[in-house]
């Protein structure tokens, strides 16, 4: 029984070990740096990353590298430039397979049965084809001077067969580029040539600038030492200043010392001197003292005299000249009331004769005025016949006025038929007699009134009986 069992368990095992085996043999992996195609009776499968089982006899798979490819892009023959020169461009390619899974089966499709240099030389002969019409637009001096552009051109024209065979351009690089002419080699003449002019005159200018440098070093040296010599003449004569200000300031005071002791010497000289004179002056001043009392005396008796010889002068003098200025006065008072009263006498005449003539002019303004208030009360009771008055004064002056024009004609010639019996001289006078007949008809015209019935106003006003 216990061998049965262990039988079994062994069998079980092995049979375990066997399947295990065989899945693992069935199971494929897919690394990441390729894909794995599947196909069979599900259909055509990208495996990136991970791994699935394949089942044999019914499915099968490849393995598609997702490795950068990396190769020269040398055309064996000389691509001519935009310039017509022939030049050699060696570049290099990088070249991946894109990650998405169409472009993967495409890929698959396009290279999973060729070997690596079989895919190259395909991917080389589409980007060398690429890479002459692109040279054949440009310079070169733009090959040579802009590398990167043309590497950008390159990827973009061949994106789009790239694509198609499910690549893609990582980068394009040119290495070198040649030509046979040495056309590139002096095409950097000019600026070899240049860099050399600017080299000499920046050589040219650092040796200008380095001389001015230096002479300008000089210049401040000889300015320093000249600056420094006169510094020291200055602190050699401050020095002697200050030597020459200080001998005076001893000499100074040797002088104020010596003064000094000679002032004291004077004071103490003066003050003898000083006290001799007020002992002199006491003794002079008590000699004044007695010849002052002796002329106080002498002048008591000078003003003795004096009065004696005053009295005798008013006595003599005065009293007759007092009587003389009394007559004077008095005659002149005479005559100042004298005057007075003849003063008085003219200006009381002169102002009745004003008042006089004021009372003139006040008669004569009061009778005009009243002579006007007549005239107004009689214009105001005779208003009508003063209307009518003015207008036959004021009559001939209208007519006047009309006629002068006639006045200042030179000359007049009259033609005449002799049908007509107002003909002539006799025709200028009938004109003047209607023009002065219109007056009338213009005064009623102007102011509105009638001729007729003023007139017969006036009428009724003479024949009316006045109020006495």
């Amino acid at each position: 029984m216990m061998n049965t069992i262990v039988l079994y368990v062994g069998m079980s095992v092995l049979v375990l070990i066997f399947l295990l085996g065989l899945i693992a043999k069935m199971y494929r992996k897919a690394g990441p740096n390729e894909a794995l195609i599947v196909y069979g009776f599900r259909g055509p499968r990208v495996i990136t990353g991970h791994g699935t089982v394949i089942f044999p006899m019914v499915e099968n798979c490849r393995e598609l590298s997702l490795e950068l490819m990396s190769f020269d892009v040398a055309p064996q023959q000389d691509l001519y430039t935009n310039q017509g020169v022939a030049v050699t461009v060696e570049a290099v390619a990088q070249i991946k397979v894109r990650s998405d899974q169409p472009s993967i089966l495409t890929a698959a499709e396009q290279f999973l049965s060729k070997n690596p240099q079989q895919r190259e030389g395909l991917i080389r002969l589409v980007m060398e084809g690429h890479l002459r019409g692109i040279i054949g637009q440009l310079t070169v001096e733009q090959i040579v001077k802009e590398p990167e552009m043309v590497g950008e051109r390159m990827r973009t024209t061949c994106a789009a067969d790239m694509s198609k065979m499910g690549l893609e351009v990582v980068s394009f690089t040119i290495k070198e580029v040649r030509d046979k002419n040495e056309y590139i080699s002096n095409m950097g003449r000019p600026d070899i040539a240049r860099i050399k002019r600017d080299a000499d005159m920046a050589t040219a200018t650092a040796e200008r600038d380095t001389a001015i440098q230096r002479a300008i070093a000089l210049r401040e040296s000889s300015v320093a030492k000249a600056q420094a010599d006169q510094e020291r003449v200055i602190a050699e004569a401050a020095s002697q200043a200050r030597q020459a200000e200080a001998q005076r300031d001893m000499d100074i005071k040797k002088s104020q010392y010596a003064e000094q002791s000679r002032r004291q010497q004077a004071t103490a000289d003066k003050a003898y001197e000083i006290q001799t004179n007020i002992m002199q002056q006491q003794v002079i001043a008590e000699q004044v003292k007695i010849e002052q009392t002796e002329k106080e005396a002498q002048v008591k008796v000078q003003e003795a005299e004096i009065l004696r010889r005053e009295k005798e002068l008013i006595a003599t003098v005065l009293k007759p000249a007092e009587v003389d200025r009394q007559r004077i006065e008095t005659l002149a008072s005479a005559e100042k009331a004298r005057l007075t009263t003849e003063a008085e006498g003219r200006g009381a005449s002169i102002r009745l004769q004003g008042e006089a003539e004021a009372s003139i002019i006040f008669q004569k303004g009061e009778a005009e005025a009243k002579a006007m208030n007549l005239k107004a009360e009689a214009y105001q009771g005779w208003n009508q016949a003063a209307v009518v008055d003015k207008l036959l004064t004021n009559m001939a002056d209208v007519v006047r006025a009309m006629s002068e024009p006639l006045s200042k004609v030179d000359r007049i010639t009259v033609i005449s038929t002799g049908n007509d019996g107002a003909a002539g001289v006799n025709k200028i006078t009938g004109d003047m007699t209607k023009i002065a007949a219109q007056v009338p008809a213009i005064f009623e015209a102007l102011s509105g009134m009638d001729i007729k019935s003023l007139m017969a106003n006036v009428q009724a006003i003479r024949e009316k009986p006045q109020d006495n």
